[in-house]
This record gives structure tokens, C-alpha cells and sequence, in this order.
């Protein structure tokens, strides 16, 4: 099988034709089948914004492709073609072009694409549970509330990166990152509540709707000075009301599977686990 290594300069992800149109093609199909979208929103907003700059990209003729940005690695095989060896051929294509550590993610934990890690030496190293409910009239509780100002920006940027520290991906997000989200055409500063206590930004809701009237948690933060004071279920449930007002009639979000303290507090809020997703990693040679 032929893969094709494709230069910066021949990537536009407007393009009708060429190689981007061939991506969006195979991560359309590829959505439609699973039932989920192959890329997710860091890799989607970097090719938008950026292109392949500091990427890399081979495509496997129009079967599938292998997208590595940074260390996070994006091996999507059109349904059509799977089963041929075309996913083998492309991660064997990047284990032996890259020497670094990779990482990658099963967004519908398939057992083949765990099967294909191992083969590889990828361990599994994190789970990540797809929660839902249906919505109905809630209450957003007591606490201050409010929906987003623009000179709020700086401390949400700051609470976000408090609140997840720990986290691989959301901790490290930028004041240039969250604005990139803001130009988003789903982005409504009405679905983004902050609460306050004593006059202080203590947290927020960032809610978004997916087509079909799907809402979401997108992101819920609390700084640490205010934990342990009903802040995030306050947000929580002010992000529900919202997304109910705007008529979604089902709401879904995105959890570690070992935070336990964040599934039990969805959990008491009627949230239930839809599926899960996986993410492999695989040390640079030699480390």
C-alpha cells in the first residue's frame, strides 16, 4: 500500500480538492459510522487554524490516514476499507518515521484498535466515559450567578488552569486558546456562567450545543480556593437549566473514568455512562 507523506505547503483545510479534502472525507465517513468524530477538537481547530505546521500527515491512497501533532497521534481508516491491513500499515509507517513518544485515542474503545496498540508496545494509560441524561426544567440553585463579560477572560483562563492541573490536555489551555474556541460559530457567551463569591470569580459553566439540539458540559472549573462549597454542582445545574432553555432536550459530557469525585457528582445529577474511550501511549526509543 502506497502512504504519501504530505508537505505543510500542500495542505489547505478549505480546499476542495487535495489532500485536506481527503481528510474530511475519510473523517466524514468515518463519522458517520461510528457514531462519533475520529478527530477531536484540539486536532480539528489546530488544522483549521494551522494547517500542518509542526505536523505531520501520510495519507494511505484514499483508504485512511496517520496525523501526528505534537505527540498525539490520529490514525483514521475510512469504514469501507478497514480490515485490509491499511491501520497497520500507517502506524507501522509512524513508529519507524517518529522517535518520539506518541499517544493516540480509541474514541469508541474498539477492541481491534487495542489489539493494534498492544502489537505495537502502546500501553493503555487512561479512560475517559461519555456521560449522558435526558434534560427537563431544573433549578440553578443559590449561589451568584452570571453569564460571561469579556474582561472575564484572564480569570477563567487562570481558574481553568488551577482546576486542572492535573490534566494532560484542559490544564494547559491558553488565554489565546480559549479565544480561538470563542471564534467558534457554535460559541454563545449566554451558555458561559461564571459564579461569584464574595465579588470573586470562583468558577464556571462553559456550556455548547451540538447539531441536533445536543447539549453539552463542556467545561466546568472551580478554583481550588472554593472547593468543598457547593460551587460546581451550582454551576452544573445553572449549565442544565441553560442548555434546557435553549431546547436541548439531552445533554452529554466528558469524563476521566478515574475521577471519582466528578463521576459521583454526575452521577447524583442523573448522569449515566453512554461509552468509553481510551487513549494508548508509547515511549520514544531507547527512554
Amino acid at each position: 500500500m502506497r502512504l504519501r507523506p504530505i508537505a505543510p505547503a500542500d495542505f489547505d483545510w478549505f480546499a476542495d480538492r487535495g489532500a485536506a479534502a481527503d481528510l474530511r472525507r475519510i473523517v466524514a465517513s468515518a463519522s458517520q459510522y461510528d457514531g462519533v468524530e475520529p478527530l477531536n477538537e484540539e486536532a480539528t481547530l489546530a488544522l483549521r487554524h494551522e494547517g500542518l505546521r509542526g505536523a505531520s500527515l501520510w495519507l494511505a491512497e484514499d483508504a485512511g490516514f496517520a496525523l501526528v501533532q505534537d505527540e498525539l497521534l490520529n490514525l483514521v481508516v475510512d469504514p469501507v476499507s478497514r480490515g485490509r491491513g491499511v491501520a497497520t500499515a500507517l502506524l507501522n509507517n509512524v513508529v519507524n518515521a517518529r522517535d518520539t513518544s506518541l499517544h493516540a485515542w480509541s474514541h469508541v474503545d474498539h477492541p481491534a484498535a487495542g489489539a493494534l496498540a498492544r502489537a505495537y508496545d502502546f500501553d493503555r494509560v487512561r479512560d475517559l466515559w461519555v456521560m449522558g441524561r435526558a434534560l427537563a426544567p431544573g433549578s440553578s440553585g443559590s449561589a451568584a450567578l452570571r453569564t460571561f463579560e469579556a474582561d472575564n477572560l484572564a480569570a477563567i483562563v487562570r481558574i481553568n488552569a488551577r482546576a486542572f492541573a492535573w490534566h494532560p490536555e484542559q490544564g494547559r489551555l491558553t488565554k489565546a486558546d480559549f479565544q480561538r474556541r470563542m471564534s467558534e460559530a457554535w460559541f454563545d457567551p449566554s451558555g458561559l456562567i461564571v459564579a461569584l463569591v464574595d465579588g470573586e470569580i470562583a468558577g464556571f459553566h462553559w456550556t455548547k450545543i451540538h447539531p441536533g439540539q445536543i447539549g453539552e458540559v463542556y467545561v466546568v472549573a472551580v478554583d481550588p480556593d472554593f472547593s468543598g462549597r457547593g460551587v460546581g454542582k451550582a454551576l452544573t445545574e445553572a449549565g442544565l437549566a441553560h442548555l434546557h432553555g435553549q431546547g436541548c432536550t439531552r445533554v452529554i459530557l466528558y469524563v476521566d473514568a478515574d475521577n471519582t469525585a466528578a463521576t459521583r457528582l454526575y452521577e447524583g445529577l442523573g448522569f449515566t455512562k453512554i461509552r468509553g474511550e481510551a487513549q494508548y501511549s508509547r515511549p520514544a526509543a531507547g527512554s
